[in-house]
């Protein structure tokens, strides 16, 4: 039995990897800087630690006896969290950096970094009609202020750690990420967990209008969850190294999934469009014809598809807080 160690695992993307990783029957250590209380899912058969991974002696007491290690712990958010807490961001440059050193002393078998498209070049989406954006795109350099710098900056850390000690690193880059069992408030939310919780909001109180930041033009597109889980895995075990885009070439503006999501609800708003609000860039989208070729893979849920799970998820959720 495969012994691997998951940390940010008390985070929405680790507690969905951890649910197919037991499935897979790996032996798992989960770790995570909030307590267990505080993890979206937490699952009793695996040995569930609150530690902060910035620290090099707890990277180095998380990763002793592990085969591999799958490193999700950051800090990390939505929009208005990674523009507003950009030094918070740059920190978490220091955990990549003690787990790779810890998987160099134990020679830990494979590394999995979690990127993000924050990484590329911020000079190329500036249009809301972007054509999808290939690895090649994050150089020359010019991410996103603070997270994307981060991620950047592990990404060449992890290439090093391969040519130079060949460790067998994982780096994906992900695409928006979004479904049940995250974040729906509270300020680390991103936009369909947020827009989702607008509008049921809007509805349960009988008010037909939202907040959007910014104009609703800007373009992204968002990978459901089970796909983005489905994806990491194929790559985790195969034989490529990355940079590579995990996320679907589905772009939308955030206007045209409001209506999706207004269609889910059968719920009609206005939008108070709040133009000082952080909105990041213009555009963005995923060029997937690397992971295609190499993985053969390709998202099962459409956007609508996704969207209307999370939304019946939140939906739930919340009426379960409302009537505690």
């Amino acid at each position: 039995m495969k012994k691997i160690l998951v940390t940010g695992a008390g985070g929405f993307i680790g507690g969905h990897l951890i649910k197919e990783l037991l499935n897979r029957e790996y032996k798992i250590r989960a770790t995570d800087i909030k307590p267990l209380d505080d993890w979206y899912q937490c699952f009793d058969e695996v040995e569930n630690i609150s530690l902060d991974m910035a620290l090099k002696d707890n990277c180095f007491k998380a990763a002793e006896g592990m085969d591999d290690v799958i490193n999700m712990a950051c800090n990390m958010g939505g929009m208005g969290f990674i523009e507003n807490n950009k030094a918070l961001c740059m920190l978490s440059v220091l955990v990549n950096t003690h787990m790779l050193m810890a998987c160099k002393y134990f020679n830990i078998k494979r590394y999995f970094f979690s990127s993000s498209a924050c990484a590329y070049n911020t000079d190329l989406q500036k249009n809301s009609k972007i054509t999808g954006l290939k690895e090649s795109d994050a150089y020359p350099a010019m991410p996103e202020d603070g997270y994307g710098w981060e991620k950047l900056f592990g990404e060449r850390m992890c290439r090093h750690f391969f040519e130079d000690y060949g460790l067998d690193v994982k780096v994906a880059r992900y695409h928006n990420i979004y479904g049940p069992n995250g974040t729906y408030d509270g300020g680390r939310e991103k936009a369909p967990a947020a827009l989702c919780r607008k509008i049921i909001n809007s509805n349960l109180n009988n008010e037909k209008i939202i907040d959007v930041w910014g104009n609703g033009e800007q373009t992204r597109s968002f990978l459901y969850i089970d796909d983005c889980v489905d994806a990491t895995l194929k790559l985790f075990d195969s034989e490529h190294h990355g940079p590579i885009n995990i996320g679907s070439e589905e772009q939308v503006s955030i206007n045209e999934m409001i209506e999706k999501i207004e269609k889910i609800s059968n719920n009609q708003v206005k939008k108070n469009y709040q133009l000082d609000k952080p909105q990041g860039v213009m555009g963005r989208n995923s060029d997937n014809t690397l992971i295609r070729s190499l993985l053969n893979w390709e998202p099962k849920f459409t956007l609508y598809q996704g969207l209307e799970k999370t939304y019946n998820w939140i939906l739930s959720d919340m009426k379960k807080k409302h009537n505690q």
